[in-house]
C-alpha cells in the first residue's frame, strides 16, 4: 500500500479482526495481468487528459488534504467514496511540483468481500478504517497544515458525529484554537481502496513506489 496510508492500517485491521478468510490476505503489487493492464492503459489516457495539473481536479471537487509522502505523492480527494466507474476515482495525487499526474485511488464502501471491480484482481484492493481528516489553517501566518486527522473513538468521544464531522468538535479536542481555523473536514469511511500509479512505473502499476518519482 502507498506510505501515505499506513497509518490508518491499524484502524483497518479492526474491520477484520478475528476473521480467517483469503478476503483479508495481503494486497498483491506485482505486475498487471492482460485485463489490469488495459484497465491502466485507459486511465491513463482518460485521467492524464482530464487531470493534468491540481488546478483541474481542484475544478472538479477534488480537494488537497496530504503533504508530499514518501511515494512523492500529494493527495486531492472528492469526498465521494463510491467509484462507479474508472473515470471517477475517489483520490488523485499529483507530484511536488503541481505538474504531473502521478496516480488515482478508487474505492467502494466496505463489504466482507473484496471488490470484483476493472478487470482487476480482488487482490490488489487494500481496505482501511473510518477516521476523520482535515486541513487547517494557522491563524498567525495563513499556512495550510495538511496531514491532520483523527480516529473515530477519539471524535465521537468528544461529542462530535464521525459521520458528519464538524469543526467545533476539533476544537472541543484542542486540536484548533477556533473553527474558523478549519479549512476543511470530512469524513474517510470504511472503504475497499485500490491505488493505480497513473504515471509509468517499471515496477507495475499497482506497485507501493515508483522508482522514477523521487520524493
Amino acid at each position: 500500500m502507498p506510505v501515505r496510508f499506513l497509518i490508518f492500517a491499524f484502524a483497518a485491521a479492526a474491520l477484520t479482526a478475528g476473521v480467517a478468510s483469503a478476503q483479508h490476505d495481503p494486497t498483491i503489487s506485482g505486475l498487471p495481468n492482460t485485463a489490469e493492464a488495459l484497465f491502466v492503459k485507459s486511465i491513463q489516457a482518460d485521467l492524464n487528459a482530464r487531470f493534468p495539473t491540481p488546478a483541474d481536479a481542484e475544478k472538479a471537487g477534488y480537494v488537497r488534504y496530504t503533504n508530499e509522502d514518501d511515494t512523492g505523492a500529494i493527495s486531492y480527494a472528492n469526498m465521494a467514496w463510491t467509484s462507479t466507474d474508472s473515470k471517477h476515482p475517489s483520490q488523485l495525487w499529483y507530484d511536488k511540483t503541481g505538474k504531473l499526474l502521478l496516480g488515482a485511488d478508487f474505492s467502494v464502501p466496505y463489504t466482507a468481500a473484496r471488490p470484483h471491480l476493472f478487470g482487476v484482481q480482488p487482490g490488489r484492493w487494500g481496505e482501511f478504517g473510518e477516521h476523520v481528516h482535515y486541513v487547517a489553517k494557522d491563524p498567525a501566518t495563513g499556512k495550510l497544515l495538511y496531514d491532520k486527522y483523527v480516529l473515530v473513538p477519539k471524535f465521537d468521544k468528544a461529542g462530535g458525529d464521525a459521520k458528519h464531522p464538524a469543526a467545533a468538535t476539533l476544537v472541543k479536542l484542542h486540536l484548533v484554537k477556533n473553527a474558523s481555523d478549519v479549512v476543511t473536514i470530512f469524513n474517510f469511511p470504511d472503504i475497499w481502496d485500490l491505488t493505480v500509479w497513473v504515471k509509468a512505473n517499471p515496477n507495475g502499476a499497482f506497485a507501493d513506489k515508483n522508482p522514477l518519482v523521487k520524493p
